[in-house]
């Protein structure tokens, strides 16, 4: 893929700002200019930033309906009624069930949970939940990101006489359910500061405010942060504001004392030993808890998260690792099948998003498929399959345009829908494709800009070898955890060199290992350049070219650094 690759030089306003920061806080420039550019202007605000503390979580009771979600699940504890905890099938909401589970299986006893089949249920509450429910006596369900919109289904519960709690953060209609509390810091009247929280960061400030109120401290909370840790890196929300101290020490559970699933996670994914990052999670961990839902039930998912056995949780996680290898045969096929009917689509047309059907993909691994169709086409995307005779699909964005706006806009033509801004989950009757096609196209053709169909490189910094050194590397680091609104940053150095050892390496020799210096500094860095073999030839030629890069730990070499090489292009102008 080529890139766009986008740098706004530092003013001399900037520049002077970032040096007083930098002699300030004892850092360079460098990573004075970022913090700037992360809204972090001063002394104190970059202390704040590099250690997020958590005596700076928001008052949990700031949230709408908060008083009344503790105080019914007080009520419920103390008549003795049965409780259920139910969640989504994926990352997100495995993890918040397992968090709210084992927080209130510490003090009670008579609770449950429950993830519903994607295949038998779908998304969301589920009748079949439901009637399960009443038939065990479930008094009150917790439910967690999902809810804010099953009116019908809230209301037969409530005929049931089964009461519901909404932990979402999903955008919620005009129109709520008749929940007994929704807490969800998306609601149009929300007076909570913090709006981006996930599901389990939903579930989490309930349990927090359910410690609050009875008086339990809050170090007994402080082993669940690993939960929002996984949850937030792999719902893809911004890391800044809360969901950066929640992140930041729930990573530091993860790698310090790991619950015994994830720990058995961890294993199988050959991260032990090792620093685990966001990057973990969103490659390894997270892949491993969805697959579950996935292939089979989510609640599998659930059972190893909250295991208390390791032997039993090793073997519940080889389980999942299974799934997750099933998941990567059916995800390559789907996604292969996809790309050529694309291939066809852009050959007649240059559409400016894509909307695909084929009644024989699987739904557990539409959304996987979406995905990597936006990443290649850099279109907002909608792929749908056939389940229970309508049409079912997941939608997924390109960075700054909002997905939900224009599914929103179809609203008319479809049975359901739910999300954010960058993924979708919708289902239509199957006659309503082609309108929708039309329509979704009509509105992303007037509302999405130019550069929103480009894929581009954001560039932090230029800088030249000689500044890229441990001390730099050290001083990145505190910038983590990364994310959406916190992405690593991201260099350029231009007019660089192969040392002459470059190579191309991979079983498909699709990768180039490289040892490059540059025309300011002796410094030779190795980097690494996946999947840009293509290069391979103009990096030989002995001319300069310009890299843009991250800068990581070199994982064979612990003392020295590694560039991840993101893209490469010929020197404008060579020195």
């Amino acid at each position: 893929m080529h890139f766009k690759w986008n740098y706004e030089p530092p003013t001399s306003e900037q520049q002077t700002a970032a040096k007083e920061l930098g002699e300030k806080i004892g850092m360079s420039p460098i990573i004075a200019n970022l913090l700037i550019q992360r809204g972090i202007k001063t002394e104190s605000a970059a202390k704040r930033f590099f250690r997020p503390m958590l005596n700076e979580l928001i008052d949990p009771f700031l949230m709408n309906d908060m008083d009344v979600a503790v105080d019914r699940l007080n009520d419920a504890m103390g008549r003795k009624e049965r409780i259920m905890v139910y969640g989504d099938y994926d990352v997100d909401g495995c993890t918040a069930v397992a968090l709210v589970y084992k927080f209130l299986q510490q003090f009670y006893s008579n609770i449950e949970y429950y993830i519903p089949d994607r295949y038998e249920e779908g998304y969301g509450v589920s009748i079949k939940a439901l009637d399960y429910a009443a038939e065990h006596s479930v008094k009150l369900i917790i439910i967690l990101d999902c809810g804010i919109k099953a009116i019908d289904e809230i209301e037969y519960a409530n005929r049931l006489g089964i009461d519901f709690i909404i932990c979402d953060h999903h955008v919620p209609d005009d129109e709520l359910p008749k929940a007994v509390a929704i807490l969800n810091p998306k609601r149009e009247d929300s007076t909570y500061p913090f709006k981006h929280l996930c599901g389990c960061g939903v579930g989490f400030k309930f349990m927090q405010a359910f410690a609050k109120n009875n008086g339990i401290p809050f170090s007994r909370l402080i082993p669940l942060l690993e939960f929002c840790a996984v949850s937030i890196a792999a719902d893809i929300v911004p890391i800044m504001g809360e969901n950066r101290i929640l992140a930041y020490h729930g990573l530091k559970q993860l790698n310090t004392t790991p619950s015994v699933g994830l720990k058995a996670i961890m294993d199988i994914c050959g991260l032990t030993g090792r620093e685990i990052t966001m990057n973990d999670i969103v490659f390894k961990i997270g892949p491993r808890i969805n697959a579950s839902g996935r292939m089979q039930n989510g609640t599998e998912a659930v059972d190893l998260l909250v295991e208390r056995d390791f032997e039993k949780a090793l073997t519940e996680a080889h389980l999942i690792n299974e799934y997750n290898e099933q998941r990567k045969d059916v995800d390559k096929q789907m996604t292969e099948e996809a790309n050529q009917i694309v291939e066809r689509l852009v050959h007649q047309d240059h559409p400016s998003s894509i909307v695909l059907y084929d009644e024989n993909w699987k739904k557990g691994v539409i959304g996987i498929v979406a995905s990597r169709l936006t990443e290649f086409y850099y279109r907002p995307t909608v792929v749908l399959t056939k389940f229970n005779g309508i049409a079912t699909g997941s939608a997924r964005s390109v960075a700054g345009y909002d997905i939900y706006d224009a599914i929103k806009n179809c609203r008319d033509l479809l049975e359901n829908f739910g999300g954010h801004t960058y993924a979708v989950g919708l289902s239509m009757k199957i006659e309503n494709i082609p309108e929708f096609r039309r329509r979704f196209q009509k509105y992303v053709d007037e509302h999405i800009l130019p550069e929103q169909t480009e894929a581009t490189l954001d560039i932090d910094a230029v800088i030249d070898f000689k500044d890229v050194n441990k001390k730099l590397h050290n001083d990145l680091k505190k910038l983590a955890p990364h994310g959406p609104d916190n992405p690593k940053p991201v260099f350029c150095t231009r007019n660089v060199y192969d040392y002459g050892t470059s190579k191309v390496v991979g079983r498909q020799q699709e990768h180039i290992k490289l040892e490059l210096v540059d025309s300011k500094s002796s410094n030779v860095l190795n980097g690494i350049a996946f999947g840009q073999s293509d290069s391979a030839k103009f990096i030989k030629s002995k001319r300069s070219f310009d890299i843009v890069y991250t800068i990581e730990d070199n994982i064979y070499k612990r003392s020295e650094v590694q560039l991840q090489i993101e893209d490469i292009q010929p020197s404008a102008i060579e020195s």
